[in-house]
């Protein structure tokens, strides 16, 4: 078998579902299997994938074991040359798996390989590429001293500044909403650390996996959505654990003197407020206009009976959405893009051409009853039922 998808979910029901449709799209013509190892989620989840996606290995486990062990598990049970480590609220493209398989068959040495990743707003998550976090790489982190200067050697090397967004390299660190490696390095060098329990064990693992001897790289060929912070709110917990990770990881890797550690903590204290302030929800606005990439008139009439507001359908030819009316002075529009009428590799180039142009996204997902996204990177995503 040349592959297998590890899909680790928690209290994600529907993100999980188009995530499953993406990749049951994406490893057609691949000898592969789709496992997906479930975190004792509270929703029906379970029982979405069992009723929709009976090809699907599903591992429910009795508790929620964190992230490195549900992987783990995921693991064991993989008959596949290569894992890919999944997050359940991505979209990946149906080329993503040719693509990176290709490519990780020109390559000696291999370690990990990650791809682009872009939010629910079409635009690039640069955790995408990430270099070891050492005292002064942190530093410039923890007090933003990388936005300064991106792409040097001395304040950019957070997000691999020495990598473009679009240029494949060697990178050290890579995000585990996405992991793609052989099975059998995965099993060499341990797997996930179980002490983890949801932050830092991807940088961990990344760094064991280059002290393995290993490189890892960054490949742009393809780019997948990841909506983030679907599986946990960004509260007290997540602020805990998130120091609990990178604490670990310096105890663990970087043994440095206690003063660095004092600072240490301090800087991952004042990191984590910050993200957890980030997150707290806002006050979410209806669009005033929606935009349906679609043929099928049917489905514009159930989605604008439920949002009650009126939707213009449009094409989508030549590689390019065709609009009636610009949407520049319209207010607030959102685009639905049609996942029955397109496929999701063109949902992910449509959201990268229009992003940051006064547009909201969300996807209907093939032959379903709902349209799902995300408008930032620091709360929780919608869902609509229809």
């Amino acid at each position: 078998m040349q592959l297998s998808v590890i899909i680790l979910n928690y209290n994600v029901r529907y993100f999980l579902e188009q995530c499953l449709l993406s990749v049951r799209e994406a490893i057609r013509g691949l000898d592969a299997e789709i496992i997906v190892v479930d975190n004792n989620s509270p929703d029906d989840s379970c029982r979405m994938v069992k009723e929709r996606f009976s090809d699907v290995i599903l591992i429910e486990n009795k508790e929620n074991v964190g992230f490195p062990k549900g992987n783990n598990i995921g693991v064991e049970k993989a008959k596949g040359k290569y894992v890919c480590i999944l997050n359940p609220d991505t979209v990946v493209a149906e080329d993503t798996f040719t693509k990176i398989l290709a490519f990780s068959q020109s390559q000696t040495n291999l370690g990990i390989i990650g791809c682009r990743l872009i939010d629910g707003t079409g635009n690039f998550l640069p955790e995408s590429k990430r270099s070891i976090p050492t005292p002064w790489i942190s530093f410039t982190k923890i007090f933003g001293l990388y936005k300064l200067a991106p792409t040097s050697n001395w304040l950019g090397r957070y997000y691999a500044g020495h990598l473009q967004e679009n240029q494949t390299g060697k990178t050290d660190v890579l995000v585990g909403a996405f992991m793609v490696l052989e099975r059998a390095l995965y099993n060499e060098v341990g797997g996930f650390d179980e002490r983890y329990f949801m932050y830092g064990e991807d940088i961990d693992f990344s760094y064991t996996v280059l002290k393995n001897g290993r490189s890892n790289y960054y490949f742009p060929e393809t780019s997948i959505i990841h909506y983030k912070g679907e599986s946990t709110v960004k509260d007290g917990t997540y602020m805990k654990r998130f120091q609990q990770g990178m604490e670990l990881f310096y105890e663990k890797n970087l043994k440095a003197s206690p003063f660095f550690s004092l600072f240490m903590k301090l800087g991952t204290l004042f990191f984590s407020f910050m993200k957890t302030f980030q997150g707290k929800p806002k006050q979410k606005s209806r669009p005033e206009s929606y935009i349906f990439i679609s043929d099928n008139s049917a489905v514009k009439e159930k989605l604008q009976n439920k949002l009650k507001k009126n939707i213009q359908i449009q094409k989508f030819e030549n590689q390019k959405a065709v609009f009636s009316q610009t949407f520049s002075g319209l207010g607030p529009v959102e685009m639905i893009l049609d996942a029955d009428y397109l496929t999701f590799k063109e949902c992910i180039s449509i959201m990268e051409m229009y992003k940051n142009k006064n547009l909201t996204f969300k996807i209907l997902p093939k032959s379903s009853n709902f349209i799902i996204g995300s408008n930032s990177n620091n709360e929780r995503g919608e869902f609509i039922l229809f």
